[in-house]
């Protein structure tokens, strides 16, 4: 599997993702500039967290306009595994591969420690190796993570089993504990918490390596098919 990290100007978590293909997963991986316009020949994309220019106005409004954008919602249609972690959340919701919108956290601080996360949806491609309310612990850190969407949208996040992560406490005031949800398609996955932080024995938590892991096996199973 070859996966594509994508950065952004701001971007400070691509090293992170990076590693946590390369070493977590073994896997080829590339780090693909946000000027590029083609995503060919890779079989997964990561949108890594950071600060896209500067976070200025609602944060990820400037980088869904990057020129490498137009690939990643050809990937999304595609059907292969997008997945965009804290700032790669909010660039995805601001493309509109994602429902709703992204809030500055209920107490107006920043906040950056472990969170308490419930897998509420085990049946993604991002979560197929944790088990169905497994407790895991992923660190977070951001100012800008209250995820909102309206009534409506909410009943279809919960009727299409889309909410794939909740907050234990609720550290930003999402609406409905939400921590992360996949499109209706199932292959375009959002969350603020960091799993590339939690991916490795020497940073003292590997409860984000399954969800790396996920990625792998559904590449790896769908792999197998086509071949057979």
């Amino acid at each position: 599997m070859k996966t594509a990290v994508i950065v952004f100007p701001g971007s400070n978590c691509d090293s992170d993702m990076f590693h946590a293909i390369q070493d977590g997963m073994a896997q080829e991986v590339e780090y693909v500039w946000h000027a590029e316009t083609s995503l060919e020949g890779f079989d997964a994309v990561m949108i890594p967290g950071g600060f896209s220019y500067g976070d200025y106005l609602r944060t990820g409004a400037i980088a869904r306009f990057s020129n490498i954008m137009p690939a990643i919602i050809e990937a999304a249609e595609a059907g292969k595994p997008i997945l965009g972690v804290c700032n790669g959340f909010q660039i995805l919701l601001e493309a509109g591969l994602l429902p709703g919108a992204m809030r500055r956290n209920e107490n107006l601080s920043f906040i950056c420690r472990p969170e308490p996360l419930k897998v509420v949806n085990n049946t993604t491609m991002f979560s197929s190796e944790y088990e169905e309310g497994e407790i895991i612990t992923v660190p977070i850190a951001h100012g800008e993570g209250n995820y909102y969407c309206d009534d409506i949208t909410l009943q279809k996040l919960v009727h299409n089993n889309q909410i794939v992560f909740t907050y234990g406490n609720n550290p930003n005031g999402s609406i409905h504990d939400i921590a992360g949800i996949v499109n209706e398609k199932g292959n375009v996955l959002g969350m603020m918490p960091h799993p590339e932080r939690a991916a490795d024995a020497l940073l003292g938590n590997t409860d984000g390596l399954k969800l790396f892991q996920s990625i792998l096996k559904h590449w790896s199973d769908q792999h197998a098919s086509v071949k057979a």
